[in-house]
């Protein structure tokens, strides 16, 4: 046991003065296997818990890990116990009855899942390519993720206003997304709202946090707010309780 220590922390050395030489960031490269699968499980956790930040792509070595995460049923459970957690919260709200009670929840990959798409993406091992997903979204093809179908729908039935807030733009993706959130079954929200001329160079923090300022200047009270990046739960005016859906096939700054 103390061999293979001494092994595994030499080996560590190595790799990161290789790495320091070479000028790349990443401390390790994961061995195949199980000790491969052990990394992009901790790398995945990382994501998850906003410790990883700025990553521009999925490491490679982990491509059949998050395949495997997303469509095995992992990710699955995942959503279902953070909607699940979600519903005990809401069993504690009293609303007030006067109709500003406010929830707001992300569009890509909370209500709806983009996995088809990052399918040919190689699950977030290859760059973003705005292009390419404007193309896919202007399909209006991509499926509800069905806790967060449920979530909505008793929502609007305890009597929540919900304002669905994206980053999309509003120019070339406005009836697109329309017509797929209402074929997907989302319908009885308060507001769509997407990204406009005048915040298109706004990070998604600046841009969502301006949205829910405006919303409480009106009056609301946001008592909840999900999304499946941090930049759509950060910055102030964030609501009462933020749950986050996970997603580790991109980062939105």
């Amino acid at each position: 046991m103390m061999e293979k220590c001494r092994r595994e922390t030499l080996l560590l050395i190595f790799l990161t003065i290789s790495s320091v030489a070479s000028g790349t960031t990443s401390p390790w490269i994961p061995m195949d296997g199980n000790y491969g699968a052990s990394y992009c499980l901790s790398w995945r956790l990382a994501v998850e818990t906003n410790n990883v930040r700025a990553w521009r792509i999925v490491p490679l070595q982990c491509l059949r890990y998050v395949e495997v995460y997303m469509l095995a049923g992992q990710y699955d459970r995942d959503v279902q116990l953070t909607v699940d957690q979600i519903k005990v919260y809401l069993n504690e709200i009293v609303l007030p009855g006067d109709g500003m009670d406010a929830w707001v929840l992300d569009v890509d990959d909370t209500c709806f899942s983009n996995v088809f798409y990052y399918r040919l993406k190689r699950y977030g091992c290859d760059p973003y390519d705005p292009t390419g997903f404007r193309t896919w979204a202007m399909k209006g093809e991509s499926p509800a993720i069905q806790p967060v179908l449920e979530l909505f729908n008793k929502l609007i039935e305890t009597g929540f206003k919900v304002f669905l807030v994206t980053g999309r733009d509003e120019e070339t993706l406005r009836q697109a997304t329309l017509e797929n959130l209402h074929n997907q079954g989302f319908t009885g929200y308060e507001r769509l709202i997407m990204r406009t001329a005048d915040s298109k160079r706004q990070s998604a923090i600046t841009y969502k946090t301006r949205i829910r300022k405006e919303m409480m200047e009106e009056g609301y009270r946001i008592w909840g707010n999900v999304g499946d990046q941090w930049s759509d739960l950060q910055g102030e005016y964030s609501g009462d309780r933020t749950f986050k859906i996970p997603n580790p096939m991109y980062f939105v700054p």
